[in-house]
């Protein structure tokens, strides 16, 4: 907290010692080595990554890419700044304050680069909740805006997966796959050990959700959300950006698959890979993942796989996908920090 507090008071000069060879080193020194290594890494990972792609067992699926259609191309980068534009506007929302949306934009691409080396979206609440400090907001009250920010991205999602399925979620091919594949999941459990689990961790899961829901982090997340719900105009603002995120990378991952040869889809199933997408990006994110890699993927595989699309198809639309909106936005959130520092 102290660190996320510090410098948004303005900085008085001071005489620097002289460095010798018992001076031990700057903090600020240490950061930034500590801030190289973490890039370090991440670009390791990253070429890692590719290698194995290019190398291994995924070498036909990046083949494909030369099939691709690419007139979807310019649609998907549109999209994908679209959704950072909308967590902007949710971010206001959430402050209450008229920020201002180039700079509330800069600050989410930064946020989504820290996120990629952080699980559970940690790395976009510092990032969010320093910004929020910086222009002028207390730390406690940016915190809890930040919070609110998080629980209202729930309901959000849910009236926009409602939404889909009740325009039709492509004539409820994805409800019937998933019932389907539940009921084959569940005719693979045996019945006495899952009743012994479901004795054992339900008890458990209910203690943790009342310890849970009596600290103090919850508690000053539901006033901040009460404080919210005072504020309809700002209220229906974050919500509406909060859908609006989801619905751009919905959006973005229905024209990834349509861009895919061999997808057996077509205009007319838009309705059902965006519930694909919503179910499969909820059961990505349930696994505390830095930014949901790996998970996300083989939830988004496994739900076009669902539908009756081939595993190699559907793995080349993910790829696609994720590379657009995932991938390619890390080089500017890293650029976009160096210009929120000066």
């Amino acid at each position: 907290m102290n660190t996320i507090a510090a410098g948004a008071e303005r900085v008085v000069p001071a005489e620097l010692p002289e460095v010798g060879a018992g001076t031990a080193p700057l903090p600020a020194v240490r950061r930034i080595d500590r801030v190289r290594w973490t890039i370090l890494g991440v670009l390791l990972a990253g070429l890692t990554a590719v290698l194995l792609v290019v190398l291994g067992p995924l070498r036909p699926a990046v083949s494909a890419f030369g099939d691709m259609r690419w007139e979807f191309l310019p649609a998907l980068v549109l999209l994908s700044l679209l959704h950072y534009v909308f967590s902007a506007v949710a971010l206001r929302g959430a402050a209450g304050r008229p920020l201002p949306l180039v700079t509330t934009t800069l600050a989410q691409f930064a946020a989504s680069a820290a996120n990629r080396i952080t699980p559970g979206g940690l790395g976009a609440v510092a990032v969010n909740t320093r910004y929020l400090v910086c222009r002028g907001l207390p730390l406690s009250r940016a915190a809890v805006a930040v919070a609110v920010l998080q629980v209202a991205g729930v309901p959000a999602d849910l009236l926009l997966l409602g939404a889909v399925l009740g325009l039709g979620g492509g004539n409820g091919r994805m409800l019937d796959a998933l019932g389907d594949h539940a009921a084959h999941a569940a005719g693979l459990v045996p019945p006495v050990p899952l009743l012994i689990a479901g004795g054992v961790l339900l008890p458990a899961a209910v203690l943790w959700g009342r310890r849970a829901a009596r600290s103090a982090v919850v508690g000053r997340a539901v006033a901040g959300f009460a404080d919210l719900c005072r504020r309809p105009r700002d209220l229906l603002l974050t919500l509406a950006a909060s859908a609006g995120t989801t619905f751009a990378l919905a959006v973005a991952f229905a024209l990834s698959v349509l861009a895919v040869p061999g997808t057996a889809v077509g205009p007319a199933d838009v309705l059902t890979l965006l519930a694909a997408y919503l179910v499969g990006a909820a059961a990505g994110s349930a696994i505390p993942l830095p930014g949901g890699v790996g998970s996300t993927e083989t939830a988004l595989v496994a739900a076009l796989a669902a539908l009756g699309t081939d595993t190699g198809a559907a793995l080349h639309a993910v790829l696609l996908f994720r590379a657009v909106t995932f991938w390619a936005p890390v080089p500017l959130g890293l650029l976009s920090y160096r210009t929120l520092r000066r």
